[in-house]
């Protein structure tokens, strides 16, 4: 951990055993200075994770170098899907292992802030099997760890305000069961690029791959990212919340366009089985004192 933590920690924690994840816009912008200094006094940054939205900043005057809106994505075969801004102004990750006591942390957040913003979407999250997605196979197993972690996930050397905050891209995945049922085991092997038996990465694995589509240390510059994404389900749909944090959205963009074959023509085989639904960016702050620092937005 750094000196005086600086950064959000629950960014770095483990994945919890329960979550929900809350988008809000922007209801009274009057009133969102004030909001936002009185989310500041309740949370710090653990059990609760907060993110800030390109609108949300540029509405009260900020300018956060690397902080926009969520790109468009597309190729002759994938279509990303952007979330409006204005439907994504604010961002909680609320963690815990107790889903009723989540609820009772969302809605003693949401009471803070509500005078200036409105809930957009609710989606509650689990952790699967020790970390794995619904479809049987192991989450985040090249995450960074220890010090690279904090490298990738943090901001540093941009002074007071900035360091130790983080950029998180946000999306949720809405998986097609049918179609990854009807696939054959060694078909999922090869989508995913790894055996879901053992987790062990497949040499022979097409270029089509997840694993060979982002492998992080194959690009130039290399595009590592912290991942803590979570399963969730909401009656008969399900998929993944997928979420990463780095210190610049840079890592994120080469490894989209790589899965939907921007650059070479190559899709990413998720997309036979999981399509996103969402997509949006954020900005973390850091911590002052251990609360939240959103002095770069409240000047």
């Amino acid at each position: 951990m750094q000196k005086a933590t600086r950064f959000q920690p629950g960014i770095l924690a483990a994945v919890p055993r329960a979550a929900r994840y809350i988008t809000l816009s922007v209801a009274q912008p009057a009133q969102a200075k004030a909001a936002l200094s009185a989310l500041a006094s309740a949370v710090e940054g653990d059990e609760v994770v907060v993110g800030v939205g390109a609108q949300l900043a540029g509405q009260l005057g900020a300018n956060i170098e690397g902080l926009k809106p969520f790109p468009h994505f597309a190729s002759a075969r994938v279509d990303i899907p952007v979330t409006p801004s204005a439907s994504a102004a604010l961002w909680y990750w609320i963690r815990g292992d107790d889903r009723g006591t989540i609820l009772h942390r969302a809605r003693a957040i949401e009471a803070v802030t509500a005078d200036a913003f409105k809930v957009e979407a609710v989606v509650d999250c689990f952790r699967h099997r020790e970390g794995r997605d619904l479809t049987g196979y192991v989450d985040g197993t090249e995450n960074p760890k220890g010090a690279k972690a904090q490298r990738t996930a943090f901001v540093a050397g941009r002074g007071a305000g900035l360091d130790g905050s983080s950029f998180v891209a946000v999306q949720q995945w809405l998986h097609n069961f049918p179609a990854f049922d009807a696939m054959s085991t060694r078909e999922q092997d090869h989508a995913i690029g790894r055996r879901k038996r053992d987790n062990v990465e497949l040499d022979n694995a097409p270029e089509s791959a997840h694993v060979k589509r982002t492998a992080q240390e194959n690009f130039d510059p290399e595009a590592f990212v912290v991942r803590r994404s979570m399963p969730w389900i909401d009656g008969p749909r399900a998929g993944l919340m997928f979420i990463a944090f780095a210190a610049s959205f840079d890592a994120y963009e080469a490894q989209m366009r790589r899965m939907a074959g921007i650059d070479d023509g190559v899709i990413d085989a998720l997309f036979r089985f999981t399509q996103p639904i969402t997509g949006t960016y954020y900005w973390c702050p850091p911590l002052k004192r251990g609360k939240l620092d959103f002095s770069r937005l409240l000047k």
